[in-house]
């Protein structure tokens, strides 16, 4: 799978080296130094390119920047008409500790306003970008980490279900895209779970319906 990565910092950065480890075409794309993208390029195997160079072929395409850079990227991306897009981005203030959407709509269907030929899907806000190379590392064992996965086009879903499962997690269908309205405040539980409490920010999660 050719795969984009918008956004070449924590969650980009280490989901794009994994994909590229699994296989995957991966190019990567929009950080403050092109050397930053060549570095990562290098050590994985994988291409530096510009945002319309990421999105221009790709099958999937990850969005991994502060909500605050989301328009520049779009603009430079283009349309993105029937493209896969996977968002782990949150609509979050500058000093990322408050949600500035919410609950009436969410990040997700934001961006599906500015986008609406995309095919967005949202993942991977809810684990910390330290937990990915630990559950890459454990793929294939049992009872993996759940993912929530939530969006409203069934095959854009099933690409990311199949990418989180090549990370190592089991994706935890959440529902449509609305759902973001509840997904994103968890996500921010996620900061007191991950790096207040002890035992480190490699934190995951596993739901379980008792029978």
């Amino acid at each position: 799978m050719r795969i984009g990565i918008l956004g070449s910092g924590l969650m980009g950065g280490k989901l794009g080296t994994i994909w590229a480890r699994c296989g995957h075409d991966v190019t990567f794309a929009y950080a403050r130094s092109a050397s930053k993208l060549e570095r990562l390029a290098k050590g994985c195997g994988g291409r530096a390119g510009s945002v319309a160079e990421a999105a221009e072929d790709a099958d999937a395409l990850l969005l991994a920047v502060h909500w605050s850079r989301v328009p520049d990227v779009l603009e430079q991306a283009g349309e993105l008409a029937g493209k896969t897009v996977i968002s782990c981005t949150l609509p979050l203030d500058g000093g990322n500790s408050r949600l500035v959407i919410g609950t009436s709509s969410s990040g997700a269907e934001e961006l599906a306003r500015l986008r609406p030929e995309a095919r967005w899907v949202q993942a991977f806000s809810t684990t910390p970008s330290e937990s990915f190379f630990p559950v890459f590392g454990r793929k294939g064992q049992d009872a993996p980490p759940h993912v929530m996965i939530c969006g409203d086009d069934a095959q854009a879903k099933e690409t990311a279900f199949a990418l989180a499962r090549d990370v190592g997690f089991e994706p935890q269908d959440t529902g449509g895209l609305r759902n973001a309205r509840f997904v994103e405040p968890f996500a921010l539980a996620t900061v007191e779970l991950a790096y207040v409490q002890p035992g480190g920010p490699a934190w995951t999660y596993r739901f379980t319906k008792l029978r």
